[in-house]
């Protein structure tokens, strides 16, 4: 795996992790970005000084920005995005608030990042996925992010 390939991955982590926490929390985007700069990036994962190595200290800030930043500003885009492919009856409100900042991060990648080929967003966003979950939901999350693909990409 490339470097630049780990550094995104792990930005990608974090966007969820972001993504996530804002909407248990409340928390505004400018704020949670500038929470990960401050006491997640570049600092071990248990908060130490990050040695070479760590995940967190290796991600692509930049990147992680654009990504959190990306699903708050289109976020209305990418949630209907979403939700045209869901199961009829199911809404967004529905499925798990880690499975939904999965999805939106994914759908803003594959409707706003042209540059990342579409296996790679599905794949990063299916074993980040995993990561999460055992069951079903990366399953769930490759098909959607699929349907979402065949939408926004022609």
């Amino acid at each position: 795996m490339s470097r630049v390939h780990n550094q995104r991955s792990v930005a990608r982590l974090a966007a969820i992790q972001a993504l996530y926490q804002m909407e248990v929390s409340g928390v505004g985007v400018e704020a949670v970005i500038r929470e990960f700069a401050d006491h997640r990036f570049d600092r071990g994962v248990e908060g130490d000084a990050a040695t070479e190595g760590d995940m967190m200290a290796s991600a692509d800030e930049g990147f992680f920005a654009e990504l959190v930043r990306g699903v708050v500003e289109n976020q209305r885009e990418i949630d209907a995005a979403v939700v045209k492919r869901l199961a009829s009856g199911w809404r967004l409100e529905r499925i798990d608030a880690t499975v939904r900042a999965i999805l939106r991060s994914g759908a803003f990648e594959l409707a706003h990042r042209s540059d990342v080929p579409t296996e790679v967003v599905i794949d990063e966003y299916v074993e980040l996925t995993k990561s999460f979950f055992e069951g079903p939901e990366p399953g769930f999350v490759n098909g959607a992010l699929d349907a979402v693909a065949r939408d926004v990409r022609t």
